[in-house]
């Protein structure tokens, strides 16, 4: 696949301190990129660059063959953190207004956004006001909106807040297909579990730095070590001695023990003395979600830090 968005050496401060710091990534055409990191990471400020709502200090996005200030920001669609429609306006009439700034013909525009009303259970909401639709409603709307003008590159901020889980699948599946069909998808969530389900490659920034930068299989194999979790009265000073272990977590009689690196889980689960309570057992390896905390608290979850490339 090739490379539809490249951001090279990107820095950006405010004042004295620096929220981007020399960082580089890029978005294939047909693949869905996360850009992860904790509140205050650099994440938006990254995004907001590529928008061209604000300017870096240093280094290039070019998007196609078109290079900062010269993008064509009608071939991105983005739906940002903060949403932000006119309220007293027709859902329509905001769809079809919105479709004119990106240069999309109307009556194209207008079929799309029946079609998509329809399929986001909002079929007859087109005459209804923005501020009479709930919370929800409201974001489907937005969605729409970002994706109405078929871009090549669509940006998503943070797209399953407030979402009430079949939202969620909805948002999903749509974002799935965008991305079987050819759109490249910069997607940042804090909800990692659907995150680590839908991303092909991620990007995990922290304190304005690159952190983790690969495909979502090669991270978890280079960075996520095995856990074994198990359900029985273990006293933890017993599993803390078992080979491997790097260290135990223990709650009443649920047992969490956290593995080194590159051990073999057959072979590790074939050395469990007898004398052992499993209720239930679970051997895997750390989540995305465990991953992201490690970063952010340094948890030690990992054994170490790095970068994977595929």
């Amino acid at each position: 696949m090739s490379a539809i968005l490249t951001v090279e050496n990107l820095n950006k401060a405010f004042k004295d301190k620096q929220v981007i710091d020399n960082i580089s990534f890029d978005v294939h055409q047909g693949e869905i990129m996360a850009i992860l990191g904790p509140n205050g990471a650099g994440k938006s400020t990254t995004i907001r660059n590529i928008m061209g709502i604000l300017y870096p200090d240093a280094g290039r996005i070019t998007f196609s063959n078109y290079t900062n200030n010269s993008i064509p920001r009608h071939k991105i669609g983005y739906l940002p953190e903060e949403r932000g429609l006119y309220k007293n306006v027709k859902v329509m009439d905001i769809l079809l207004y919105l479709a004119e700034l990106k240069d999309y013909p109307l009556d194209q525009a207008k079929q799309r956004a029946l079609d998509y009303l329809k399929k986001f259970d909002l079929e007859g909401k087109e005459k209804v006001n923005v501020d009479e639709l709930s919370k929800g409603m409201g974001q489907k709307v937005q969605f729409i909106a970002s994706i109405l003008h078929e871009p090549e590159l669509l940006i998503l901020d943070e797209p399953f807040s407030g979402l009430d889980p079949v939202s969620q699948e909805l948002f999903k599946q749509e974002i799935r297909q965008l991305a079987d069909n050819g759109t490249a998808i910069l997607l940042s969530s804090h909800q990692m579990n659907l995150v680590e389900e839908m991303a092909d490659r991620l990007f995990l920034i922290h304190r304005g730095k690159k952190v983790i930068y690969g495909h979502m299989d090669e991270v978890k194999k280079e960075f996520a070590n095995f856990k074994c979790t198990i359900h029985g009265t273990n006293k933890k000073e017993e599993l803390e001695q078992l080979p491997h272990v790097q260290r135990v977590e223990q709650e009443n009689a649920h047992s969490i023990v956290y593995l080194y690196k590159d051990i073999d889980p057959v072979q590790w689960l074939k050395q469990l003395p007898a004398t052992l309570d499993v209720q239930e057992l679970r051997l895997d390896r750390i989540s995305l979600h465990e991953i992201f905390i490690d970063i952010a608290t340094g948890k030690q979850l990992m054994q170490e830090v790095g970068e994977a490339y595929a």
